[in-house]
C-alpha cells in the first residue's frame, strides 16, 4: 500500500472511518475517496456499482456498518442483519470486480461464540453458539469474512478481515439508545455529575469483563495490516487486557467527577460474560497498542466536552 494509491474509506463519518482518515492523512495519503450517505447509499447495489465503475479505487477500508450496543441489537434485529449484509456484499463484490488491489473488511469480536476460550483466538470462530443479544450483527459480519475468503479462493482477490475488540474514542456515538457501553457510561456519568445526581444506574451486574481499544490504535493497526497481512483467516486487534464493567463504571465516575452512588441493575442483561481477544498473531507480526485505558478515556472525555460546547455555541 503506497501513498500514491487511491484509497476509499467506506464509512468515514463513523468512529472507525474517521480515525482511519486521520491516520491516512498523517501518513501522507492525499488521494482519499470519501462519500457522504446522501452521495452514496451503500445498501443500494446500483449506486455502489456505479461508484466503483467510475472511481476505480486501488485500496478499500470497509468500515461502514450499522452498529450499536445490546439494546439496539436486540430491538432492531432485522435492520442490523439486513443493512450490514447489504453494505458489505455490495462493496466487497464491486471492489473485486472493478480491480481493487486490496480490501480490508472490518468485523467485530462479537463474531466469536458466547463461551469461547479466553482470550479468544481466531480459530474459535464458528465453534459454538453466539451471544443472543448481538447475534444478528455477528451473523452479518461472519458472512462478510466468508465472502472475503471465497473471493480470495475463487478469484485471487486480496481481501483481509480484521476483528477489533470494543472500541472508543473521538467521534463515538453517545446516544443512550444505540451506543456501546463505554460512551453510554460516559454520557450517563457526565450528566449525573453536572446535575449532582445522587446515583447512576448501570445495566447488569457489573461482573462481565470487556476489553477496550482506542480507535486511533485500531487505525494504526489497520494501516500496518494493510501493508503486512495477506492471509484469508481473520486477525484480531485488541489491547490484550480487560476490565469489569464495574471497574469501568468507577473509572468513569472518577474521570467525570461524579460523586454519588453507583447502582447495578441486575434485571438487565449482561451479554457475554467475557470478551478478551487473543492478539498473539498480531503481536507476532510486530504491532502492539500504545494508548492505556485511563488516558484514552480522559482524552475521549475532553473531546466529548468540546463537542457539547460546539453544539451549544
Amino acid at each position: 500500500m503506497y501513498p500514491e494509491g487511491l484509497v476509499y474509506v467506506a464509512g468515514h463519518r463513523g468512529l472507525v472511518g474517521g480515525a482511519l482518515v486521520r491516520k491516512l492523512q498523517a501518513d501522507g495519503y492525499q488521494r482519499l475517496l470519501l462519500r457522504e450517505r446522501g452521495e452514496l447509499d451503500l445498501t443500494r447495489q446500483n449506486e455502489v456499482e456505479a461508484f466503483f465503475a467510475a472511481e476505480r479505487p486501488d485500496y478499500v477500508f470497509l468500515a461502514a456498518a450499522r452498529v450499536g450496543g445490546i439494546h439496539a441489537n436486540d430491538s432492531y434485529p432485522a435492520d442490523f442483519l439486513r443493512d450490514n449484509l447489504q453494505i458489505q456484499t455490495n462493496v466487497i463484490d464491486a471492489a473485486q470486480r472493478h480491480g481493487v488491489r486490496k480490501l480490508m473488511f472490518l468485523g467485530s469480536s462479537c463474531i466469536y461464540p458466547r463461551l469461547a476460550p479466553q482470550p479468544m483466538p481466531e480459530e474459535s470462530l464458528l465453534t459454538g453458539p453466539l451471544e443472543p443479544t448481538n447475534q444478528w450483527y455477528a451473523i452479518a459480519k461472519i458472512a462478510g469474512i466468508k465472502l472475503c475468503q471465497a473471493l480470495r479462493r475463487q478469484h485471487g482477490f486480496d481481501a483481509i478481515s480484521v476483528m477489533p475488540t470494543n472500541l472508543y474514542g473521538p467521534g463515538d456515538n453517545f446516544d443512550l439508545e444505540t451506543s456501546h457501553v463505554l460512551p453510554a457510561l460516559m454520557r450517563k456519568f457526565h450528566e449525573a455529575a453536572q446535575a449532582e445526581a445522587p446515583e447512576v444506574v448501570v445495566w447488569g451486574s457489573g461482573t462481565p469483563r470487556r476489553e477496550f481499544l482506542h480507535v486511533d490504535d485500531l487505525a494504526d493497526a489497520c494501516l500496518f495490516l494493510m501493508r503486512h497481512y495477506e492471509d484469508e483467516e481473520p486477525i484480531n486487534v485488541g489491547w490484550g487486557q480487560d476490565a469489569t464493567i464495574r471497574e469501568l463504571a468507577y473509572l468513569m465516575a472518577d474521570v467525570t467527577g461524579f460523586e454519588g452512588r453507583i447502582v447495578f441493575d441486575e434485571t438487565k442483561p449482561d451479554g457475554t460474560p467475557r470478551k478478551l481477544l487473543d492478539t498473539s498473531k498480531l503481536e507476532a507480526l510486530g504491532w502492539t497498542p500504545r494508548i492505556p485505558l485511563r488516558a484514552g478515556i480522559e482524552e475521549t472525555y475532553r473531546w466529548y466536552l468540546a463537542s457539547l460546547q460546539g453544539l451549544r455555541d
